[in-house]
């Protein structure tokens, strides 16, 4: 936190090879070097020494700028593209958000480039913290929407309360159809009290049995938040590894969360966030195509003193546009930041 932005690049520590960029929505198998970008375009080439150095460009969505807007805060950006996807759709990109507090909801916004602007939808929330006959909970929040390609759907995991994760289904993006519980505290550790903030990702683990890996934030009595993850063969059900996949320890924070899978190089990352206490940066942690490394490289974008960061960037999310790679992110204090966007 606080520094300059041409000393950003602190991470890689370990001197990666240089990668590929990252492209929105259905990612292909790591082996393959790099993802196919949305809007036909070739990822661009990473910097040398690993991913892209991204500049913070501009403030995409401001909660006092929306029409729906109970808590004045959003938080969880998640962007997807529509082309070859979705009949007719709103725009080339799909940007999920919403509110945490009480209510919550899940809220869309669509636009034709990553650069913004975003428009938001009318009918916002898409989907509400009551559902019958599913649920009543205090607030639904943090949206992941994965483009399934077997299904032809827009898979949303989401969560409500903090303890559970749900996932819902829709060929429009707009309109989802409730499927069911996919993650609670009572699938990991006795004296687990949140399982939450999960993203879902296309991952082959043939050694699993699996077609898809998510990784989610989990607290416990001791009050540090972890990196946590699972695996699947059909998105729906899934098996939980006990133990963390980063702890909180590991990298000097009180919390991290938020976190985003990345591939390079024929490997997988974990991106994430500290708390603003303990710095308030995105990290990165190669964890290998198998999940069993774990190399802490470092800083991978070190959040500013000025606004909108103020001090904290979160919850990044991943894509490229017309060969350029973009950061969607929370920008600011937990709970009174905006939607930002950072161009690689």
């Amino acid at each position: 936190m606080n520094e300059p932005r041409p000393g950003r690049r602190l991470f890689l520590r370990a001197g990666a090879a240089t990668g590929a960029a990252l492209a929105v929505g259905s990612l292909a198998a790591p082996a393959a070097s790099a993802h196919a970008a949305e809007g036909g375009a070739a990822p661009a080439a990473a910097a040398p020494g690993g991913f892209p150095d991204y500049t913070h460009v501009r403030t995409l969505l401001k909660p006092s700028q929306l029409k729906y807007n109970p808590t004045g805060e959003i938080i969880f950006p998640c962007v997807r593209g529509t082309a070859g996807r979705i009949p007719n759709p709103l725009g080339r990109y799909y940007l999920y958000y919403g509110p945490h507090d009480a209510p919550g909801g899940i809220c869309l916004a669509y636009g034709d480039s990553l650069e913004g602007p975003f428009t938001e939808y009318p009918g916002n929330p898409i989907v509400a913290n009551k559902w019958s006959p599913h649920y009543s909970v205090s607030h639904v929040a943090s949206a992941h929407v994965m483009w399934h390609e077997s299904a032809r759907e827009m898979w949303m995991y989401f969560h409500g309360e903090n303890t559970t994760t749900r996932l819902a289904r829709s060929q429009d993006g707009v309109n989802f159809t409730y499927d069911k519980v996919v993650l609670s505290t009572s699938m990991l550790p006795a004296g687990t009290t949140e399982t939450s903030y999960a993203r879902v990702f296309p991952h082959e683990l043939p050694s699993r049995g699996a077609h898809f890996v998510m990784v989610f934030m989990l607290n416990n009595t001791s009050n540090h938040r972890d990196i946590h993850w699972g695996w699947s063969a059909d998105g729906r059900t899934w098996t939980f590894d006990q133990q963390p996949l980063v702890r909180h320890s590991d990298v000097g924070a009180v919390n991290i969360g938020g976190p985003h899978l990345l591939y390079r190089n024929n490997s997988t990352y974990v991106v994430y966030n500290k708390d603003k206490s303990s710095g308030g940066d995105l990290m990165i942690t190669e964890v290998g195509n198998d999940f069993g490394r774990r190399a802490h490289l470092g800083v991978f974008y070190n959040s500013v003193s000025t606004a909108p960061e103020s001090g904290r960037a979160a919850a990044p999310s991943f894509g490229t546009d017309g060969g350029v790679p973009y950061m969607i992110y929370e920008a600011g204090d937990r709970l009174a930041g905006s939607i930002a966007m950072a161009r690689g």
